[in-house]
């Protein structure tokens, strides 16, 4: 399927219609998609950003689909992007964030169980995830006043596990806010 197909089936399942920084869910994955996409991520990454929290996320408790129905987004974005968005929505994030660059280890947070992610896997959940945080912290900067030395310290540890192009948009995004920002 074409982005503007995923697009579609997104607004279909009322992703423009959910609150979320920065206006609606469905600006914030297109967003998302669009920021994967100038860094240099592949078509299947991408994709990932564009349907991310189709499940819900540990942070965002709204589904688009249940995680029963993984084959509808299988057929919507193939086998490795719909992986990557499962792991996404999966991901429990307080037993997974603070080793995930040095473990790999991706806490299930639907069924208990672990899969460990290395090279290209390994680096595409956690430019998704970083470019996530990004929008988010751009769409409402009281999120960097209030985490913003969390998420410092994270993707300080998760440096070696982005991409480079991913790692000068954290050091941007940071440099630029650093100074005006509460609790750096």
């Amino acid at each position: 399927m074409s982005v503007d197909e995923v697009r579609d089936w997104l607004r279909e399942r009322g992703a423009d219609r959910i609150d979320h920084p920065g206006g609606s869910l469905y600006a914030h994955l297109c967003r998302v998609r669009e920021r994967l996409a100038a860094l240099g991520c592949d078509a299947d990454v991408q994709l990932a950003g564009l349907t991310h929290a189709v499940y819900g996320t540990d942070g965002f408790d709204v589904a688009l689909l249940d995680r029963t129905g993984r084959a509808t987004l299988r057929d919507l974005v193939g086998d490795e992007a719909a992986d990557l968005v499962y792991r996404y929505g999966a991901c429990d994030r307080r037993r997974t964030w603070r080793g995930l660059a040095t473990t790999g280890a991706v806490y299930d947070r639907f069924t208990g169980q672990v899969t460990t992610l290395r090279g290209e896997h390994l680096r595409s959940f956690v430019d998704l995830s970083v470019v996530n945080e990004l929008d988010v912290v751009e769409q409402d900067p009281s999120v960097l006043d209030t985490h913003g030395a969390f998420f410092h310290d994270l993707f300080a540890a998760w440096a070696p596990a982005m991409s480079p192009p991913v790692a000068s948009e954290v050091t941007r995004v940071f440099g630029s806010r650093r100074s005006g920002a509460a609790g750096q």
